[in-house]
């Protein structure tokens, strides 16, 4: 035959002749979704096992552990503004035309500076922005919001305006509290993760290893870039594209180059690929035309063997799905725009899945504002917001921290902006918010209110079973506000009623249920060894140190469950640093561990963390309320089934809480 090649025998040029007519068909052709399931009962699509990285090689990577804090953040009381610490009761009188003239102490607490001097009652020191609080005082009065005077009676400054207790203090753990669950297991590490994880101090990071992907490109007609065409030739550009999105989808590719259409190198290409990586991934061979052979290959390799060949796609028919062991072979279709469908459907999730990240989503998302969020006229604002789920449909939450906290940045999903010409949006607007990090989808479950150890123990449990939770601390008080207004799963409480003696279930509106969770003790927290406290029972301490203006207490903010503690035990009176008011058991713990305070109320465990002593003053009740209607829903169903199991008791033991009725 004329066609026959010269150095080809006719026998044997009418074989390959025979193989092309016959055409091998496609084993069998199935549904998109009968392919995937396949797939994934033969292929465990789970992170790869963990490796410890240095912090400076974390980024991209997707942290393989839940980090705790191992210190408070920031790790004192700090200056918010430049200007002047004070006792805010020393400028309750000050107005416009009255000032109040506070004297200024000899020393100028710049950053890193340690303050040497309390501020007594009538002076002043000055203070820079981040510069450590010193005792005495519980507030900052801006430099703008003063007059310098250099009189005879010596330096001093008036102060115009009244400031009120906390004004301008950042408090110590008021963005990360020692040992609070900071980020979570299986979080993509960003640049704002890279900051959260120095700024505890930490160096070196657990990682999931990232997957190894081998990249082949079969065809004798490919050649590759940068290479002159030959006749029928063509250039190679879905390795390069496969190589690419394994990169963008967190995997490292193994480039294995252009192989010809020939099943003996082909099958060696194949099985160094299996060695050196964790899938292996070809495009081309896989129709039904004679040079078509990596489907012959896959079926002698080893068990499994071939999965699926041939999906009911359009484009991407021809796709070929196989595994040994539990490693993947995939081979997508030759044609560059049914390469990439398939790659994007059946290879973009396995290669995401064993790098530990989530799906990939959209950029960008609608959602409705679940109150007003002010704003100011004149300029654009951009607002850090999460994303939950609710009834209807999603909405973005406004974060509570400011701009010099770290977590505010990683608690956020994204960002939606106020024109400049709006003094805010109104609840129930529409707005877009603009994705941080791809593939961060909306957390199955929105828990707000007060911060507990023991619930940071609970969502890594829940994080086990697959469901994501967000958690914003704002109190007892602002977390049920938000479960009024619907903007949260679950308010995380321990408010005492005066009246009953009963713990957060008085304050229930009646769609809500109670979750009960633990009981924790909390006291008074003293340095060790105070002579004030030791032996004493804690009401009596306090009693006796009521009206000592050289006892300062740290007090808690108002509307948290402990403020209503301390407010009892008081019974009206007033200590020094009563206006001090930080918002965890962790910056009241580091006020009195500093000698910024002498006592304060916190919980037995932080007060342990933090090596203090501990008078106990009543075991509280830390509870969960949600709305009835929406207890079958399954992030909150799968909590509340968590929270009653007695794996979850032991756990929660193992960290110094009780549970049930007979602990």
């Amino acid at each position: 035959m004329s066609d026959a090649p010269q150095n080809e025998t006719r026998a044997g040029f009418l074989e390959r002749l025979s193989e092309v007519a016959r055409q091998e068909q496609f084993l069998s052709v199935l549904s998109r979704e009968e392919a995937a399931a396949r797939f994934r009962a033969a292929v465990p699509h789970a992170p790869l096992p963990t490796e410890t990285v240095p912090l400076a090689e974390a980024l991209g990577r997707v942290l393989a552990e839940d980090i705790a804090s191992p210190i408070d953040v920031p790790p004192f009381d700090r200056s918010l503004v430049d200007g002047f610490a004070v006792r805010a009761a020393d400028t309750e009188s000050a107005r416009e035309g009255s000032p109040v003239r506070l004297g200024l102490n000899a020393e100028i607490l710049a950053c890193g500076t340690a303050p040497n001097l309390a501020i007594a009652p009538g002076t002043a020191t000055p203070i820079a922005t981040g510069g450590v609080i010193p005792r005495g005082a519980d507030a900052v009065v801006m430099v703008e919001a003063t007059e310098f005077l250099g009189d005879a009676a010596g330096p001093a400054i008036e102060v115009a305006r009244a400031s009120n207790p906390g004004q301008f203090v950042g408090y110590a753990g008021a963005d990360m509290a020692l040992g609070e669950t900071v980020l979570r297991r299986g979080v993509p590490v960003t640049a704002r993760e890279i900051g959260m994880l120095a700024a505890c101090g930490l160096d070196r990071v657990p990682v999931v290893r990232r997957p190894r992907v081998a990249v082949l490109s079969t065809g004798d007609e490919l050649v590759a870039p940068g290479t002159p065409l030959r006749p029928g030739a063509i250039y190679d550009s879905n390795g390069a594209i496969v190589a690419a999105s394994v990169a963008e989808n967190g995997g490292v590719a193994v480039p294995g180059g252009i192989v010809a259409d020939d099943e003996a190198r082909l099958e060696a290409a194949i099985r160094q690929g299996l060695e050196a990586a964790d899938l292996v991934v070809l495009s081309g061979g896989t129709s039904k035309g004679a040079g078509d052979v990596s489907h012959r290959i896959l079926s002698r390799l080893g068990e499994p063997g071939i999965l699926v060949h041939g999906v009911a796609l359009k484009p991407g028919k021809p796709l070929c799905l196989a595994a040994v062991g539990a490693k993947a072979i995939v081979v997508l279709p030759g044609f560059p725009t049914s390469a990439m469908f398939t790659f994007h459907e059946f290879v973009v999730p396995l290669v995401r899945a064993l790098a530990g990240l989530p799906p990939r989503e959209e950029a960008s998302i609608e959602a409705r504002v679940p109150q007003r969020v002010p704003s100011e006229l004149g300029r654009m604002e951009f607002v850090m917001a999460s994303l939950a789920r609710t009834g209807d449909g999603l909405v973005a939450l406004p974060l509570p921290k400011g701009s010099g906290s770290v977590t505010a940045f990683s608690q956020a999903d994204g960002f939606f902006p106020v024109p400049a010409n709006r003094a805010g949006l109104e609840a129930g607007e529409a707005v877009t918010v603009s994705r941080l990090g791809a593939g961060v989808k909306p957390p199955d479950l929105t828990i707000v209110g007060s911060h507990c150890l023991g619930l940071d123990r609970v969502v890594g449990l829940l994080a086990d079973r697959g469901y994501r939770a967000r958690t914003i601390w704002v109190g007892s008080a602002g977390g049920l506000a938000a479960l009024k207004r619907g903007e949260c799963d679950l308010a995380a409480m321990h408010l005492l009623d005066p009246e009953s003696g009963r713990y957060n279930a008085p304050f229930l509106a009646p769609e809500m249920s109670l979750a009960p969770g633990w009981r924790r003790m909390q006291g008074v927290v003293f340095r060790a060894g105070d002579p004030r406290f030791v032996g004493r029972q804690a009401a009596e301490a306090v009693a006796a140190l009521a009206g000592d203006a050289e006892a300062v207490m740290v007090n808690r903010n108002t509307g948290s469950g402990t403020r209503l503690l301390i407010d009892g035990l008081l019974e009206g009176a007033r200590p020094a640093g009563y206006w001090n008011q930080p918002r965890s058991h962790n910056a009241v713990a580091a006020a009195v561990a500093q000698e910024r305070a002498d006592w304060g109320v916190a919980i037995e465990g932080v007060a342990r963390a933090y090596g203090l002593g501990f008078l106990p003053l009543t075991e509280e009740h830390y509870d969960l309320a949600y709305r009835a209607e929406r207890a079958n829903e399954p992030g909150l169903a799968a909590f509340l089934a968590l929270l009653a199991e007695p794996e979850t008791g032991v756990a929660l033991r193992e960290l110094g809480f009780a549970t049930g009725a007979g602990d």
